[in-house]
Formats: structure tokens, sequence, C-alpha cells
């Protein structure tokens, strides 16, 4: 019997095509494992679950990214960006991140009329919850704090924080969590992940879906005075993808004097910690720098104002949590967020 040469050429390139196609484009080709990571970043914990294609952990370069990310707008980094412009250090430049966060403060200070603003920080070092060590013994003198706040009085020109007097320091401590999630999102992309959740000290970022082929799940925590995290009770769970998150409460850090309490959330226009019925408030927005900032000036606005202006955006909603006349927990939210919530 004769073989014809040519066939059995044609016959095994058949086979190897067959065999190529089974390997890199067969539907049943196993899908790469989700990673998880976790650690200490920016005074707080972080997590990141995310779905490399070639299941590469990409840890090294989220902990490179934070040292990175601290250089800038770490207060507790005496030699950050915004450590040194707070101590008046003239060869001191402006970097990328801190001018991202700058500007998004600023459109949030001008939406919100100045209910969030960054320049805030002589008040939060003076009522104790600052990056250095004050005296809490004795109420702060407001009247002499104040004239030092006012996002006004502050700009960027050529890379140089301008300040209308040298005592004004910023802290970026309620939209720098946000940014770094944002910021990491872009890492995780930049390795090819399209599915991933990033959480740093509550401020997610998420996009795709979870290892069970499904939508995030995020449980928002139940308002009660807890500075320890130790009580877990969740007010609700959410389902998000492709969004930005986070919850901000005067429920974890907070001191009582002379049996009131103080806590960390400071009304600018006041210079006192807020006195109102608004115990959380949880923002869904495109980013979660977005999310950060406007969670903390819902919190300094109250539920009627913050819920008046939450409703002006189309691509932002806020489920708040608040007590009645009666002492009762209750809940509002916009009518966009009724998508997310578990049900």
């Amino acid at each position: 019997m004769k073989f014809n040469k040519k066939a059995i050429g044609y016959s095994l390139a058949g086979i190897i095509f067959i065999v190529y196609a089974l390997v890199f484009h067969s539907p049943f080709k196993k899908e790469a494992p989700y990673v998880h990571n976790e650690g200490k970043a920016q005074g707080t914990y972080y997590s990141a679950t995310y779905q490399q294609p070639d299941g590469k952990d990409l840890q090294p370069e989220i902990d490179k990214f934070f040292k990175e990310f601290d250089l800038s707008l770490s207060t507790y980094n005496p030699e950050s960006v915004i450590s040194r412009i707070n101590k008046n250090d003239a060869s001191v430049s402006t970097d990328s991140c801190f001018e991202a966060m700058f500007y998004e403060a600023l459109k949030v200070s001008e939406k919100t009329g100045g209910a969030f603003d960054i320049t805030v920080a002589p008040l939060v070092e003076a009522w104790g919850f600052g990056a250095s060590i004050a005296d809490t013994t004795h109420l702060p003198d407001i009247n002499k704090i104040l004239p030092l706040v006012g996002y006004k009085k502050v700009k960027i020109v050529n890379h140089k924080l301008i300040k209308e007097n040298p005592d004004i320091k910023v802290d970026a401590s309620a939209i720098a969590q946000g940014l770094s999630a944002d910021l990491i999102a872009r890492l995780l992309e930049s390795y090819g992940c399209k599915n991933y959740m990033i959480d740093i000290g509550g401020e997610i970022f998420c996009k795709g879906v979870n290892p069970k082929g499904k939508n995030w799940q995020i449980g928002v925590d139940k308002p009660v005075d807890d500075p320890e995290n130790t009580n877990g009770e969740l007010q609700t769970i959410i389902n998000v993808s492709n969004v930005g998150l986070t919850t901000s409460g005067n429920y974890r850090k907070f001191y009582y004097k002379g049996g009131k309490k103080y806590a960390h959330t400071i009304d600018p226009h006041t210079g006192y910690p807020v006195q109102h019925n608004l115990l959380s408030a949880t923002v869904v927005a495109p980013t979660a720098m977005q999310a950060d900032a406007y969670a903390t000036a819902f919190m300094v606005m109250g539920v009627d104002k913050a819920m008046a202006l939450c409703k002006t955006f189309n691509d932002m909603d806020c489920y708040l949590v608040y007590t009645d006349n009666d002492g009762k927990y209750q809940v509002t939210y916009t009518k966009g967020f009724e998508k997310y919530i578990n049900k």
C-alpha cells in the first residue's frame, strides 16, 4: 500500500491546528483563579481580590504602590509631600497624587458649599483626631482656628501649594483612601485584571464579578458605637460592580468629655464636631475618591441636605441611616440605590 505524503502532511497540519484550538481557544479552558491579598496601609487594613489572567500574585506591586502613595498623601509620614507642605517646606512640589486629590476636593467643596474642606486639618488636630497628639482635656479655642479654615484660601500654582496664611494645613484623610483604591484599580487593570475588588479601610472600588460569577457583595455596618470594630452587625448587604463605594459614620472615631460625645467629623463652618441624627452615609459613585469625599460631606450636611444634593447627580446614589425623634433607626436612600440592595 502506498501512502500519499502530501495527504499525510495535510493531516498532521490539521491535527496540530485542532490541538492548538483546544488548548488556546477551547470553551472548556480552565479560568485563572482569584488571588486574595491583604495587609496594612495608610493607618488601616487593605484587601484586594482579583483575577489575573495568568494567575499572577500582584501583592508586591500593590505594596510598592502604597509606599509610593504614602510619600505623597500620608500625614503620618513626616517626609510625605503633604506633611512637608504643612510644614511650609518651600522646596516641595505637588505631585500627581496630590494634585488629583486637590482638584477633586475643590470640586466637592464647591458642590457642598464647603461642607467638605481639606483645610479642616487644624480643627481635626485640635479636637484630637489628627496625626499629632492633641490635648483633649480642654476644648479648643475655635475662634483662633477658624480663620485658618477655608478651601478658597489655598491654590496650586506651578506645582506649589499657595496658602493665604502659612499656618493653614491640609488633611486628605477623607479622600485619599478613595483615591488610592481607584489607582490600585488602574494597577490591576494594567496587568489584565477585569474582575476585582479593592477595599482600603472601607473605601472600595470593584469591577466585574466575584469568584462565584456574581456582582460583589458588600456589607454596610450597622452604625453602632464600636471603636474597636468588634460588633460586626450589618445594616444591609448591597450588590455592586464597576463602582466606587464608601460608608462614613461617627461610630468608630469618637470620645466622651463631660458626658458629651465628640466625633471625628468636623463641620468646617462651625469648627465643632457635627451633632445631628445622621449616623452613617453610604455613597456609590463612579470612583471611590468621589464616594469617599461625598460620604464625609453628607455626614456634615445631615439627612435632608445630603439627600437633596445627592438627587441632583445622575451617576451617584446614597443610603443614609439616621435616628428619628424616638431614637429609632431609620433609613432613606435615593431611588437609584434600590438596584444595589440585596433582596
